[in-house]
C-alpha cells in the first residue's frame, strides 16, 4: 500500500472546494437580468410619441421581485403593473394591464446582457388567444440613469408598438 503525500489530498480537497464554491456563485442570465432590474428603483420619466410617460421601479417581497408601474396620458391615466420575478431559472414578467387582462411574459437576454426582451408566454383573463394583450416587452439598458421600453400589443393579429424613452428622475 501507498500512502498519500499530505499536501497532494489537501490540495486536491482545497481544488474540488474551489470548484465547488463557483458552481455556487455562478448566475444565470436570468439571474444576471434580475439583479440588474433591481438596479432600477426610483422614478424614471419620458415621452412618448402619444405624450410623457413616468415609471416607477421598486424592489419589493423580500427581494424576490421588482414592480414596475406605468402611469401615462396615453393610457387615460391608468396606471398598469409589472412584476418580474424569478420563478426557477426563468425570468418571467406579469403585466397587469389597463384591458384587464395579465400577460405572462418570459425573458432572454441579449449575449451582452443590456437588452432584455420578454415574449408573451400565457395569459390570464384573455377572452380568447387573439384577442388584444401585450405581446412583448423590451427593455434596454442604454445606461445606470437612461433605458428604453418597447412595448407589442397585439389584437387580432394587428401589432401597435409604444416606444419609452426613460432617464431616471430620482
Amino acid at each position: 500500500m501507498t500512502k498519500s503525500h499530505p499536501v497532494r489530498t489537501l490540495s486536491a480537497v482545497l481544488l474540488a472546494l474551489a470548484f465547488c464554491a463557483a458552481a455556487a456563485v455562478a448566475q444565470s442570465d436570468s439571474q444576471k437580468a434580475f439583479a440588474t432590474l433591481k438596479t432600477l428603483p426610483g422614478t424614471w420619466v419620458g415621452d412618448t410619441p402619444k405624450g410623457p410617460v413616468q415609471v416607477n421601479f421598486k424592489v419589493t417581497g423580500a427581494g424576490s421581485a421588482v414592480m414596475s408601474e406605468i402611469t401615462s396620458a396615453m393610457h387615460d391615466h391608468e396606471d398598469m403593473i409589472s412584476m418580474f420575478h424569478m420563478d426557477g431559472n426563468r425570468l418571467l414578467l406579469t403585466h397587469y394591464c389597463a384591458i384587464g387582462n395579465q400577460p405572462r411574459m418570459q425573458a432572454e437576454t441579449s449575449p451582452d446582457g443590456k437588452t432584455i426582451t420578454f415574449t408573451f408566454v400565457d395569459a390570464t383573463n384573455l377572452a380568447t388567444p387573439d384577442a388584444g394583450h401585450m405581446q412583448q416587452m423590451v427593455l434596454t439598458l442604454l445606461d445606470e440613469n437612461h433605458h428604453t421600453e418597447k412595448w407589442t400589443f397585439v389584437d387580432h393579429g394587428k401589432e401597435n408598438v409604444a416606444l419609452f424613452d426613460l432617464h431616471r428622475k430620482s
